[in-house]
């Protein structure tokens, strides 16, 4: 497996999916009026994985186009 592939295959993915995964915790805490010390940790998470994902899609786009 070349360095692309494992990139779009197996990185992204978890990138994207721990976001999602942050993002759907939030929202549940905050629709069963769960703690808002939880809401605002699960805020900060969230933009902190935003930018490693989006540092994951840069690099992997960056690598397609070198390769």
């Amino acid at each position: 497996m070349d360095v692309v592939t494992i990139a779009k295959f197996i990185i992204l993915p978890i990138a994207l999916g721990s976001v999602a995964l942050v993002l759907v915790l939030g929202l549940a805490n905050m629709a069963r009026g769960g703690s808002p010390l939880l809401s605002q940790k699960l805020m900060q998470w969230r933009v902190l994985l935003q930018a490693v994902a989006l540092c994951f899609v840069l690099a992997t786009i960056i690598l397609m186009n070198h390769s």
